[in-house]
């Protein structure tokens, strides 16, 4: 096919595409343990129902020992040809607050050009940008395709890692394209080059048989959730820097946003500064970075006057690239030890861990890519970093060391993943979806 006939074709489909991507976002696929199953499996079934319509000859469902089933599918590559591995998880995070959502979570709306809703961009959007990719095809591929759409990446992603440690050959592939990532901005592509890794684990302190009244006691008992506090705050300096020797901070060679994009962006309030020094690309997407993410202690509302004998923290440390996680998350527990005040007893315990990536940006493959991407978008990509971690590339990193991982998508800085009101822009799908089908023509050609 010419490229003037796949740009055709992706365009003549994406009426269907967006209807396929409403379809899947009103699925609450939840995967979090206490939300029901039968979502999670019925995002399952219609994902392998699009793969079937896009003409490949092989499409089914395997189990993931621990976690919700995987959506396979495959097309021999033609004589001479590359074999193309593609992934998304049709996964989402669940919705949180409905009253924060301008229009329901698992109501797809379509406001001023794009789908609101959860999931919408992480990742139904690179499902659909897959699915619309490969139907521009009518069943006859320029390359060999796989494809792996798993089920639970959003908690627990790690079981599938260990599925394709078990089953290598599945999966092999000379390029790999990871649709879970996206643009700093709309209409301004990007591929992901730089994946953060991260730890985190669950911090506790004790120091008293049991909560006591603070009229009574307060003062000369320990009070763990202070001690906690002041645990934590010693994790970084007056200037938001971390403390914790051995940490340093990153460089990043391309460029990141402005500080005004950045404030806007992440919604900071007026007068509030950044926290960090070095530029912003070194702090987000090359440097370490620690968030307490969780805290269990009393709620305001309904709180006792009590000095209190338990508290526990969840800390998440993101970990540059080059970084190990283990060796980090063992430098600040180490440091939270020596932080301790007053004796109280400190434990860790639900470790979680997972490296981070980083791109060879040479070669055929990525070179197919920034054709494609120039040609769908108007101009060439750029390389950007990703703070977040995708626990599948790291193992797919481990297992074909020869292949060309490409890390794009359709979300981009402003569509509130994780968020409410998530929403994905629909030419973004379009010039998406046209970027994956160019490239699997380029590169089928360029390899052949």
């Amino acid at each position: 096919m010419t490229p003037d006939e796949i740009e055709g074709a992706v365009t003549a489909g994406l009426p269907q595409a967006v209807q396929d991507l409403k379809r899947l976002v009103s699925i609450p696929s939840v995967a979090f343990p206490g939300h029901p199953e039968e979502p999670v499996l019925a995002a399952a079934a219609v994902t392998e129902e699009l793969l079937r319509s896009t003409g490949l000859p092989h499409v089914q469902q395997i189990p993931v020992e621990g976690s919700f089933p995987a959506v396979y599918a495959e097309a021999p590559a033609p004589p001479g040809a590359p074999t193309v591995l593609l992934y998304a998880h049709y996964d989402v995070q669940p919705a949180g607050d409905p009253a924060l959502w301008r229009t329901p979570a698992f109501e797809p709306t379509e406001i001023n050009g794009a789908i609101h809703g959860r999931g919408a961009a992480d990742d139904k959007s690179g499902v659909i940008s897959h699915v619309a990719a490969l139907r521009a095809f009518r069943g006859r591929f320029p390359v060999g395709i796989k494809v792996i759409i798993e089920g639970q990446e959003e908690y627990a992603g790690e079981r599938l890692e260990a599925f394709i440690e078990r089953n290598p050959e599945l999966v092999r592939a000379d390029a790999i394209i990871v649709a879970d990532t996206g643009n700093p901005r709309v209409g301004d592509p990007a591929v992901t080059t730089s994946l953060r890794g991260m730890g985190a684990f669950t911090v506790e302190v004790r120091s008293l048989k049991e909560s006591l009244h603070s009229g009574l006691f307060g003062g000369a008992a320990p009070d763990a959730l202070a001690a906690l506090i002041r645990m934590l705050a010693a994790l970084h300096d007056d200037h938001g820097d971390i403390r914790v020797p051995g940490l340093p901070r990153g460089t990043f060679l391309g460029a990141g946003p402005s500080e005004e994009e950045f404030r806007a962006t992440a919604g900071v309030l007026d007068g509030v500064s950044l926290v960090g020094s070095g530029t912003l690309a070194d702090r987000l997407w090359s440097s370490y970075a620690i968030t307490v993410t969780g805290l269990d202690v009393p709620t305001v509302s309904g709180a006792i006057n009590a000095v209190q004998p338990v508290a526990r923290a969840r800390v998440t440390v993101r970990v540059p690239p080059a970084g190990d996680p283990k060796t980090t998350v063992d430098a600040v527990t180490d440091f939270l030890n020596q932080a301790a005040p007053w004796g109280v007893r400190v434990s860790y315990t639900d470790y979680v861990l997972g490296s981070g990536f980083l791109a060879d940006t040479g070669g055929t493959a990525r070179a197919a890519l920034n054709r494609a991407m120039e040609r769908a978008f108007g101009r060439p990509p750029r390389d950007v970093g990703a703070g977040g971690s995708i626990p599948l590339v790291s193992t797919l990193v481990k297992q074909f060391p020869a292949a060309s991982i490409l890390l794009f998508g359709a979300e981009d800085d402003d569509a509130a993943i994780h968020a409410p009101n998530e929403r994905v822009v629909i030419e973004e799908l379009r010039r998406t979806a046209t970027a994956e089908a160019l490239f699997l023509q380029e590169y089928g050609s360029a390899a052949v």
